[in-house]
Formats: C-alpha cells, structure tokens, sequence
C-alpha cells in the first residue's frame, strides 16, 4: 500500500510531536519532515513534494494562509490541511480562499483527522462539521437568489451549491431537496461546469469574489 506522505508544519514542538504521533498510528501514513514556521515548510515542500502538508495557521513568518497560497508554485501535487484552534468564519474562509483543501480544528479527534487527511489526499476537501455551519452561514441565502447575469446559476443550483459546500453527499442532498440521486448529480454537474470549479475551496473562492461570502465576516 502507498503511503501518504506528509510534511507537518507547527512552531510548537510539544504540538508538532503530538499531532506526529497521532499520524503515525495512521497504518499508511509516514511523516517525512517538520517544520518550526512557513518559510521552513514551504522549503520542505519544494525538496520533499509530499501528498498532504498539515499546517497550524498561526505561525511565524508565513503563517499557515499565505503558506497555503504558495504550496502550489512550490509543489503542484501537495495539498494543504489547515489545523487551526480558530473556529470562527473568518480564519477558515481565509484558509479555503487562499487554496487549501481542508480546515480542521486541533481539537478534533483522531477519527476524524484520519478521515480529513484521507479526504484531503485523496483530491477532496474537508471542512471541520464544528465549522462548517459558521464558514457556510452566507450559502443560506443563496437557495433564495435568482440567476443574474453576474450569478449564473439557477436557484435549485443555487441550493445544491450551498448543500455542496457544507459537505454533504448527493445521497443527503437529494433527501433534503426532495429530488432524486440521479436529480441531485446533474445539478452538481452542471453548477460545476457553468461555473468552470470543480472542488470546494475553487466554490468557496467564487463565492467570495462574487460577494457571497465576506472573507472578513
């Protein structure tokens, strides 16, 4: 089995070993460097080109946003998981906004830092459920909104955008609109083509550009 490689950037050591220790009781997962700060990480992204760089969002010379804005020239294939105490809206939009493909609070366990790391280097994003409603709070009025020429998507679009983001899977989806599984899939397809974004941090950016989202609220 291949392993997932992952660097792990935190400026305090007592922090850095205990999330360490808990990646390595992941079967397939191997830590392959650490860092103390951004600039640090960022080097080590570039010589090591890990799947997954795990990063606290507070850190000293580049903290986790603007390293996760970088990660990309660095390493196109790493993706980037934010660990962060913050669980207010502003720290994980920021995070998302700036391209990394998941938020996940420090607190969470094990279980769930499995599941984020695997949904991350996987290709997929992953939002803390403790966060999720605060970072997506603005997607509620978007199942209200009608399409316009600066928003072209249609109001059940608009609906499945917002469900989409949240994290939910079609299954869930249709249920919760009352549409079939079949239904829900070609409204996430065609939202995803008309918008020309195929990820969730890809969404959540649209969102904040369109003014749907305030980066700062």
């Amino acid at each position: 089995m291949e392993k997932i490689r992952v660097v792990l950037a935190d400026d305090h050591s007592f922090v850095r070993a205990g999330v360490r220790a808990i990646l390595e009781e992941i079967e397939d997962v191997m830590v392959v460097a650490e860092a103390a700060d951004g600039q640090q990480a960022l080097a080590l992204v570039e010589s090591h080109r890990p799947n997954v760089l795990v990063t606290d969002i507070s850190m000293p010379i580049l903290d986790g946003v603007e390293l996760a804005s970088r990660v990309p020239a660095a390493s196109p294939t790493t993706r980037v998981l934010v660990l962060s105490m913050h669980a207010d809206r502003p720290y994980a939009t920021k995070a998302m906004a700036a391209g990394a493909a998941g938020y996940l609070l420090k607190d969470a366990g094990l279980d769930e830092l499995e599941k984020a790391l695997r949904a991350v280097a996987n290709g997929e994003s992953y939002l803390s459920p403790a966060i999720s409603t605060h970072v997506l709070a603005d997607y509620t009025r978007l199942a209200k909104a009608e399409a316009t020429p600066t928003s072209p998507l249609t109001p059940r679009q608009l609906e499945v955008l917002r469900l989409v983001v949240e994290g939910l899977p079609t299954k869930t989806i249709a249920r919760r609109l009352e549409i079939s599984v079949k239904t829900a899939e070609t409204h996430r397809s065609q939202l995803m083509d008309r918008l020309d974004i195929h990820d969730v941090p890809g969404l959540v950016r649209y969102a904040i550009r369109m003014g749907m989202i305030a980066p700062d609220q």
